[in-house]
Formats: C-alpha cells, sequence, structure tokens
C-alpha cells in the first residue's frame, strides 16, 4: 500500500499565505503598463492627426507611428526589464501570476496584429480595414483579462474597476469603428486605463 500524504488543511494554509501575500506585496511592472500607455497612447493621438489631414504625410505611410511605437516601446521593455533584474527583491506568487499574464498578453496582441497581416496578404485590403477596426476593442479585452487576473491576486477592487472598465471600453471603441474619433478614444482609454493606473502602482511600490 502506499501512503496518503495529503492534508487537506496544510494545503488550505498554504493556499491562504499565498492569498494574504499577495495582497501585501507591491505590484512589480507597473512601469512596463504606465510606458505601454503613454508609448501607445501617443502613438493613437498621431495615428489620428495623419487621417484626419493634422500633420503632413507621404503616401503609404499612415501606419508608421504604431511601427515607431512598437519599436520604441521594445527599447523601454528591455530597460525596464533589466532595471527589475538588478533591484533584486521577493518574487511573490502574485508577481509571478501577473508577470506571467501580462507577458501573455503582450504575446497575444503580437500574434493578433501577425493575424491580421496573414489575413490582408489572403483576402486583400478591405478584410483588413474591416479587421482593423477591432483590433483597440480586442487589445481593450486583453487588458482587461489582465487587470481581472492581477486584481484576483492581489484582492484589489481598484484593479478589478480597470478590468471593468476595459471591458466596456471594448464595446463603446467597436462603436466608433471607422471613424476618427475612435482612436482619440482610444488614446484617452489607454491614458486612464493603463498609463495613470501603472503610474500610481508604480509609485506605490516605491512606498
Amino acid at each position: 500500500m502506499t501512503e496518503n500524504t495529503e492534508d487537506p488543511v496544510a494545503d488550505i494554509a498554504w493556499m491562504r499565505r499565498l492569498a494574504e501575500e499577495g495582497a501585501d506585496s507591491p505590484m512589480r511592472g507597473a512601469s512596463i503598463l504606465m510606458s505601454a500607455g503613454l508609448i501607445f497612447g501617443a502613438a493613437s493621438i498621431f495615428h489620428w492627426a495623419q487621417i484626419t489631414d493634422r500633420v503632413p504625410q507621404a503616401p503609404g505611410i499612415t501606419g508608421i507611428g504604431w511601427l515607431v511605437a512598437t519599436l520604441l516601446f521594445f527599447v523601454v521593455l528591455m530597460v525596464i526589464i533589466n532595471r527589475l533584474k538588478r533591484a533584486g527583491g521577493v518574487m511573490t506568487a502574485s508577481n509571478r501570476a501577473t508577470n506571467t499574464v501580462w507577458s501573455a498578453l503582450g504575446w497575444g496582441i503580437f500574434a493578433m496584429f501577425a493575424s491580421m497581416m496573414a489575413l490582408g496578404w489572403r483576402v486583400g485590403g478591405q478584410g483588413v480595414e474591416l479587421a482593423f477596426g477591432l483590433i483597440p476593442s480586442v487589445i481593450m479585452v486583453f487588458y482587461g483579462i489582465g487587470w481581472a487576473v492581477s486584481a484576483a491576486m492581489y484582492r484589489s477592487r481598484l484593479l478589478w474597476g480597470l478590468a471593468v472598465g476595459s471591458f466596456v471600453a471594448a464595446p463603446l471603441l467597436a462603436a466608433l469603428a471607422n471613424n476618427p474619433d475612435q482612436y482619440l478614444a482610444y488614446a484617452a482609454a489607454l491614458l486612464l486605463l493603463m498609463a495613470l493606473p501603472g503610474y500610481l502602482l508604480m509609485r506605490g511600490a516605491r512606498r
């Protein structure tokens, strides 16, 4: 016979310690969220200015702002990751879960854009134009998932509010598809639901 070493009471106590640990520890990597909100929020405003002829542009480079923003974000991301590694500190279960989910969402967004490119190659520009109108909404859904997981791990009502706000923003942005004002609304969502919370969380982690 094999001995049953399971201890439900010990397991429950361990899970409780993890929950308490997550509630008391600051959220790491909030500066990444702040940077993403600022950089892509600015890119969205620049794109709005391009398509409304508020800034001069050459034919065929309407989306150049998004490319520049993506490259800039990757540079900033590497700098922040290296800084966090040098800072050291205890990596709690909540931090690990939060880092994992936001990293996965970032790769998910990258995969979505790759899918858009594949769609454009397959069906042509018209299909891509329709799909691109939904990209801000899909990204806000991704962010809502990230905030929801973070809220559960840190037991934070504020983070739950950000998750709900992101989910509410998704259909509102979809309602503005093919309207230049969609990019202004998207910029506002990025600044209010990513950049500002990231800044506040970053300040809280320093205290």
